[in-house]
């Protein structure tokens, strides 16, 4: 094989090299924010949108659907997140709001991110969040907890056969990724007495409540 065969194929197999680098780098870093961005938009894969702000509210008192709550944490994350209270019941149309809880158990600071999802799929077009603890990062110091709020309208016009939907969460560690505030963390108080007592009352009733079927 002469030299300038050689070099040929070197050049050739650095290109090829180059090509799969940067597949895996696009695989790794581009694509899943282009997903999520897709399926926030579209409502793929249960994915819920943004805020919600309604124009106008017309409560339907004739009927009632069943929204249960569900949390996971991601790998590695070792905070405790939970739903204060595991279902509600609404009438279509009627501004909710709920709680989850969660507690930062470590010795250091973190900051974390909660990704929602909804089934069944369909009812992703008729489930609005006015305000969600998702919309933004949650910093926590080392050993405190906060409690979450979401607020939440399902829509009037949601079709008869969706009797119950499932909300879940699912919480990423993202502490020192992808912009995290970390700065944020140091300027938290401690929260008032009411609020530790009120929180300890909740996730009690948490503990006693029946299991929600279905789920």
């Amino acid at each position: 094989m002469t030299d300038s065969t050689q070099n040929s194929t070197r050049i050739i197999t650095l290109k090829l090299l180059a090509v799969v680098v940067a597949m895996f780098v696009f695989a790794i870093y581009v694509m899943p924010p282009l997903y999520n961005l897709f399926c926030d938009i579209t409502g793929l894969n249960g994915k819920t949108g943004g805020r919600y702000q309604p124009t106008e509210i017309v409560v339907d008192t004739s009927r009632q659907v069943t929204v249960q709550f569900l949390a996971t944490n991601n790998e590695n994350m070792p905070w405790r997140f939970q739903p204060v209270l595991q279902s509600v019941k609404v009438h279509p149309g009627e501004e909710v709001e709920i709680r989850y809880y969660a507690q930062n158990p470590t010795s250091r600071d973190m900051v974390a991110q909660a990704v929602p999802s909804l089934v069944p799929f369909k009812a992703t077009d008729y489930f609005h969040k006015t305000e969600c603890f998702c919309f933004n990062q949650q910093p926590l110091a080392a050993g405190s907890s906060a409690e979450l709020p979401l607020r939440f309208i399902v829509d009037q016009d949601i079709p008869d056969q969706l009797h119950t939907i499932t909300l879940s969460y699912t919480l990423f560690d993202i502490t020192g990724k992808f912009g995290a505030d970390e700065g944020a963390v140091s300027a938290l108080v401690e929260p008032d007495t009411a609020t530790v007592e009120n929180t300890a009352l909740a996730m009690n009733r948490f503990a006693n409540e029946p299991a929600v079927s279905g789920l």
